[in-house]
């Protein structure tokens, strides 16, 4: 019986615990990019976007590089959506890229990145220009 009573105090104290606390929630924003890139080799690209988020926008900027297989420049508009923001200082960060894509003339470009905050950028666009890549590299946004 006292081995019951044990219990039922746990489950009591348990449940009170998780009652008074508050989960932490993540957001979702929607995001819009336009990214320059080109290069031999080596790429490098850099742009501008926006966060909208909370019924406010967001301006940051986009920088990045890329070692592998480039050929050539491209500019791909993109949007989509962030997801798992705690704010939207959140989407500010490095965020990693292994993929590989290309265009001629225009074409589509899509990608899913995740910084070291934990938000996922989902983005999809056309690409415009003549731009092949295989390469590994990165991203790093920051808020104006």
């Amino acid at each position: 019986m006292r081995k019951f009573s044990l219990y039922a105090v746990v489950a009591v104290v348990l449940a009170g615990v998780a009652g008074f606390s508050t989960p932490s929630r993540a957001d979702m924003g929607q995001v819009a990019v336009i990214f320059t890139k080109g290069g031999f080799i080596v790429g490098v690209g850099g742009g501008e976007g926006v966060l909208k988020y909370r019924g406010k926008t967001y301006p940051f900027t986009v920088s990045g590089m890329s070692v592998g297989f480039t050929i050539g420049a491209s500019t791909t508009k993109l949007v989509g959506r962030a997801i798992n923001l705690r704010g939207p200082a959140s989407i500010e960060g490095s965020y990693a890229v292994v993929g590989a894509g290309g265009a001629v003339a225009a074409g589509a470009g899509g990608v899913q990145l995740q910084n070291g905050n934990g938000v996922i950028l989902q983005l999809s666009g056309p690409k415009v220009g003549a731009e092949i890549s295989a390469a590994v590299g990165g991203v790093t946004i920051r808020l104006k």
